[in-house]
C-alpha cells in the first residue's frame, strides 16, 4: 500500500469519503497499550449501496481510514463489473456418442435386474 496516493486518487477517496459514515472503535487483537488505548479502527458504511467495509490492522486511525476506503473503492469497482455472458456450447460429437455408450451399458445393468418373463 502506497502511504500517500497520487492527486487524483486522493480527490477520488475524499468524494468516496463523502458518501460514507464513519464509525472507529477500539480494535481487538495483539497490539497491547498502543492499540488499546485509542479508537483506531475503522468502519466505513457506504450510504447508497450499504456496503460496509472495516480495517483494523494499523494502529493509526488514518492508515486504517485509508485502507479502508481503498477496500470500499474495489468492492464498489467489482460491484460495477459487468460480467462477460456465457457462451452456450453444444455438445461434442466424441461426447455425445461417449454418453449415449454408458447409458447403453447402465441399461444394460438394468435389464439384468428383471426377473425373467415368463412364457405362456
Amino acid at each position: 500500500m502506497n502511504s500517500a496516493p497520487a492527486a487524483d486518487e486522493r480527490d477520488r477517496l475524499k468524494r468516496l469519503l463523502g458518501e460514507c459514515d464513519v464509525e472507529t472503535y477500539r480494535g481487538s487483537g495483539p497490539g497491547g497499550q498502543h492499540r488499546n488505548r485509542r479508537d483506531s479502527a475503522v468502519r466505513l458504511t457506504h450510504r447508497p449501496t450499504g456496503i460496509v467495509v472495516t480495517a483494523t490492522e494499523r494502529r493509526s486511525q488514518h492508515q486504517n481510514k485509508l485502507m479502508a476506503l481503498e477496500r470500499l473503492a474495489a468492492r464498489l469497482e467489482a460491484r460495477n463489473r459487468r460480467r462477460r455472458p456465457r457462451v452456450p456450447t453444444a455438445p461434442t460429437k466424441g461426447s455425445a456418442e461417449r454418453r449415449i455408450g454408458s447409458k447403453l451399458i447402465r441399461s444394460e445393468v438394468k435389464s439384468g435386474r428383471r426377473p425373467p418373463r415368463g412364457e405362456d
